[in-house]
């Protein structure tokens, strides 16, 4: 830690803050991206169309 100087700790201590927030938000999107996924999946089932599969007239 010395080659980081007297504020060492606070420099790794702010990067590992760094990467705890973006594994929880990477975590969090992916999570959403799953449930989205099923929610368009079981509207489908019920019938619910997507707009984009629909030709214009």
């Amino acid at each position: 830690m010395s080659a980081l100087g007297p504020h060492g700790g606070f420099i790794l201590a702010s990067y590992a803050a760094v990467i705890v927030v973006l594994g929880g938000l990477a975590l969090a999107i992916l999570l959403d991206h799953r449930a989205q996924r099923r929610a368009l999946e079981a509207l489908e089932q019920r019938g619910a169309g997507r707009r984009s599969e629909r030709k214009n007239p």
